[in-house]
């Protein structure tokens, strides 16, 4: 048997004694094997490779091996094999050897020191079978060559017994085994023991039974705190680039992709001349074709080193590969990638798996979709390039693009003739555009610069009611001005006209009024010379509803009028129903509402059977026309009906719709003073804008159900019904307050981006909030809220002094109004009203008529705060007055006699005087009103 203790072994060759063995040619089958370990090679069992000290960004990944590594009792579960995957590039050999440095440090881990072997898996040329790793381990582990093996399991055999037999004497071992390329390579070098522990790098995901770990590129903060640190490390404190032009470091970040070998790279490049800004390498790198050009140093490039990874594939992969760097977008999905390779979708999803086993592509946000690293899509467009992907390709993935879109439109609408086709149902459909909508934007692009005008003037047309319907409008315009490009170039006018009606509505959902209506004129004056009716009947319609938008009702009213007519003539109902829709609302804009609900009956018919999306919205103006006739049954009924269309169709657009009329509907209950149901439906619209994140008009429900709930509680406190209300209606203030938060809440984040726009509106509902908070006696609460509101609206008053004055008047009064609720706080009160009050008396010097009231208001709030400190004061005033009957007192012997603040001494001394010239005689000094014999009254 071998020795127990490592120092007595030493000095001593290795030796195997066998007993009760039995011989078969070439190998010994033995019942009790003992081997005794050669003398330690101390520097061949330390030698990693040198760390760098420019590693940064991979704390948590080094903590997650570091935990596989630690020594600890034998479990069945233990995984002492971690497997560290990524692309080429990506920091892996790094990320080990500074975790194997970290292990080798802490006492008791690894005594017997750590192995190291370069697999060079990917390099034809110096790449290492297993049978020649083994050969320099065992050398490494002193095992002579004498004793070494020929045969590859034998030499497992003998390897995995060493370091088992290290870890039986307390010498345990770690093994690093870099860049393997494929479970053959690395199988037979893995410990077997269940105490020593390895780690290995591979840019494959390998099936090796180890811990796998994952390994990304690095964030922003994390590149450019490498790039600093590199440039440190050559050029020392001095090179203060990175921190000097911060901007620029995180461009060079950004363009090397977060790629440690890119990032290390740069930094070289930046260090070899010293002089060099780092925006002249952000000039370099931002040309895409050059880039990988660029990041090239001496023995480092990234195209040499993903051209290891590239040539490792099959021809079928490498073809795939090349595909993805076709598609414009930022991802591909399995179902495209197959039609433009006319394969299968199972055998073009096994490439995509093996391709992302190799860490060459990317899987996308869900299953199905795939990408590439930046740096690797100039790459794979090189190889595109040099393999020659013809134009019938990129035309082909175009096409597919183009059909797809246009078969998914059909559904965005929810029409009903013609059958839609090509997908499941509507859900699919529009999950499909929301997948795609990047890579359909690009692929217009796409087309008009590869001169595939058709495609570019029809891919927008496909997608302009996906972008209006789910709120796009910057997507829109982009893609309806490509489309009047591309019709253009062809010549087509009639399709540059049909572009610029939908350029038109864009604009105008951008709120770029006069550019949307020049863009409908012209539109319209295209059609009306090429003798299209319906053409420009559909341009008018578009310049309707901008001129409406702009504010100019008439105008607009006359245009819509117009349009109906010569839709009418044209082949589609729907267009023609909808266009009647338009006009609806345009007569209800000017009252006409007996016109308006003909209308859009005479539309509904149509609608009904066309589009059920169209008909929510058609159901939502008719019941506008019918509350402004006063047949409000009628209008709840229609709004009722609208909800139902609206949520059975259940897209966004449709979902706004039903918040819109549920909002309509609590108007109309709260015109009817059934102020529980109004809140209801305030209630429920707010939910429903939230679920399509239109914060705006949520707001607005909220507030409308804050303020049904206050009413509702005040007018129960009025009628004196405190004891006869049923559970589920008490707590009104309570759930107004919730609700007016819950509406600040979205109003703040409004706010960050748009505060001039929004601040008045969130001051406005800091305001509210402290009318429940008061009730709910939450006073503090109320006055945070109030001095909020009143910081909000001076921010404003800074940039536009005069724009604001009414808005802080109201602010200063109801800051006074919450400091009043607590009587020590008067005099606080007392001093926020005089500020409102010296504003209103400002604003009412300059136009007395439209101040006036909020004057009034003002000055009567102030009156009722000096009765208030008055009675509060005079008892305190009389009693120290008395005690110095024979003397005057000044107001500052007074507040020192009384502990009274200056405001509430004048406010009790000029009750006082007032009180005495109402009895018609003058006040002692030292009696108290009313009291002959100096007693208090």
């Amino acid at each position: 048997m071998a020795d127990d203790a490592g120092q007595e072994g030493a000095g001593r060759d290795t030796s195997n004694r066998i007993d009760n063995g039995v011989y078969f040619g070439g190998v010994i089958q033995g019942r009790n094997v003992s081997l005794q370990l050669p003398a330690p090679v101390t520097s061949a069992m330390y030698g990693l490779p040198p760390a760098s000290p420019a590693f940064t960004g991979r704390d948590t990944h080094v903590e997650e091996l570091l935990q596989g590594l630690a020594p600890g009792p034998r479990r069945q579960d233990a995984v002492l094999v971690a497997s560290v995957a990524g692309l080429a590039g990506v920091g892996k050999t790094e990320l080990v050897v500074q975790t194997a440095i970290q292990a080798l440090e802490k006492p008791g881990w690894f005594p017997g020191g750590a192995l190291f072997v370069d697999m060079f898996g990917y390099d034809t040329e110096r790449r290492l079978s297993a049978e020649q790793a083994l050969h320099g381990l065992l050398h490494a582990l002193g095992v002579p060559e004498k004793h070494i093996p020929e045969e590859l399991q034998d030499r497992t055999r003998l390897y995995r017994s060493v370091l088992a037999e290290f870890a039986r004497q307390k010498q345990r071992v770690l093994v690093v085994i870099d860049n393997v390329s494929s479970t053959e390579q690395v199988v037979p070098l893995l410990p077997a023991d269940g105490t020593t522990a390895a780690l290995l790098t591979s840019r494959h995901t390998l099936d090796v039974g180890a811990r796998l770990h994952d390994l990304d590129i690095l964030d922003e903060h994390a590149s450019v705190e490498l790039l600093r640190k590199a440039l440190f490390e050559a050029r020392g404190a001095a090179d203060t680039r990175v921190t000097d032009a911060p901007e620029d470091a995180s461009t060079i970040a950004r363009l090397c992709a977060g790629l440690p070998l890119a990032l290390r790279i740069a930094a070289a490049l930046l260090a070899e001349a010293p002089s060099r800004p780092l925006a002249s390498l952000c000039q370099a790198l931002s040309d895409v074709q050059h880039r990988l050009d660029q990041l090239t140093r001496e023995s480092r490039a990234v195209r040499a080193a993903l051209d290891l990874s590239y040539r490792q594939l099959s021809e079928s992969q490498a073809r795939m590969f090349r595909l993805v760097a076709l598609n414009p977008g930022p991802e591909l999905s399995t179902a495209t990638a197959a039609h433009v390779a006319a394969a299968g979708e199972w055998h073009t999803e096994q490439l995509f798996l093996e391709l992302h086993r190799a860490h060459l592509v990317e899987p996308g946000a869900v299953w199905g979709r795939w990408g590439l690293h930046d740096l690797v899509r100039v790459y794979a467009g090189e190889q595109a390039a040099e393999h020659l992907m013809t134009a019938d390709d990129v035309r082909r993935l175009l096409l597919y693009y183009l059909e797809r879109a246009t078969r998914a439109d059909e559904y965005v609408v929810n029409l009903s003739e013609p059958a839609p086709h090509g997908f499941t149902d509507r859900a699919q459909a529009i999950a499909w555009l929301d997948a795609e909508r990047d890579s359909l934007f690009a692929v217009g692009a796409l087309a008009e610069s590869m001169g595939h005008n058709d495609i570019a003037r029809d891919l927008p047309m496909a997608m302009e009611n996906y972008f209006s319907m789910h709120r796009y409008p910057e997507e829109w315009r982009a893609s309806a001005e490509l489309a009047v490009r591309a019709a253009n170039a062809l010549g087509d006018e009639h399709g540059a006209a049909r572009a610029g009606v939908s350029l038109s509505d864009a604009l105008r959902a951008l709120k770029a009024h006069g550019d949307a209506i020049a863009e409908a004129r012209k539109a319209a004056e295209i059609f009306r010379g090429l003798g299209d009716q319906p053409g420009e009947g559909m341009a008018l319609r578009a310049l309707a509803s901008a001129l409406r938008s702009a504010g100019e009702d008439e105008e607009a009213l006359r245009m819509s009028e117009q349009a109906v007519p010569l839709l009418r003539r044209g082949p589609s109902r729907h267009i023609a129903a909808v266009a009647l829709m338009d006009y609806g609302g345009f007569l209800i804009d000017h009252e006409k509402y007996a016109e308006a609900i003909d209308a859009l009956r005479e539309s509904l018919a149509v609608l009904s059977q066309t589009s059920r999306s169209v008909k929510s919205l058609a159901l939502l103006n008719l019941a506008a026309a019918l509350r402004g006739a006063g047949r409000r049954a009628e209008a709840i009924s229609s709004c009722q009906e609208c909800i139902a269309c609206a949520l059975e169709v259940g897209g966004l657009w449709e979902t706004d719709n039903a918040a819109r009329a549920s909002a309509l509907m609590g108007e109309l209950f709260s015109d009817d003073g059934q102020l529980h149901q109004a809140s209801l439906c305030f209630r429920r619209s707010a939910d429903l804008f939230t679920k399509t994140g239109n914060d705006g008009y949520a707001v607005r429900a909220l507030r409308a159900l804050g303020n049904t709930l206050i009413y509702l509680e005040e007018r129960r406190e009025e009628d004196g019904d405190l004891g006869s209300v049923s559970t589920a209606q008490e707590g009104h203030y309570e759930q107004a307050a919730d609700a007016i938060a819950e509406a600040i809440v979205l109003t703040r984040r409004a706010a960050e981006s748009t505060p001039d726009e929004t601040g008045p509106e969130l001051a406005d509902l800091l305001m509210r909030h402290g009318v429940p908070l008061v009730h709910l006696d939450r006073c503090d609460e109320a006055q945070s809220a109030a001095r909020e509101a009143l910081a909000t609206l001076r921010r404003l008053a800074e940039r536009d002094p005069y724009a604001h004055r009414t808005g802080l008047a109201r602010a200063w009064n109801h800051l006074a109004w919450t400091l009043s609720q607590d009587g020590a706080q008067l005099p606080a009160a007392l001093e926020a009203s005089t500020e409102a009050v010296e504003i209103a008396s400002a604003l009412a010097r300059n136009n007395s008529a439209e101040h006036a009231e909020l004057l009034q208001a003002s000055v009567e709030f102030t009156a009722t705060l000096l009765a208030e400190l008055a009675q509060a004061s005079v008892y305190e005033i009389a009693r120290a007055t008395v005690a110095h009957e024979e003397k005057k007192l000044s107001p500052s012997e007074l507040a020192r006699e009384t502990g009274l603040m200056p405001s509430q001494i004048a406010a009790g001394s000029a009750w006082l005087d007032a009180y005495y010239r109402s009895c018609g005689r003058p006040r002692r000094h030292g009696m108290a009103a009313g009291s002959e014999d100096g007693s208090s009254e």
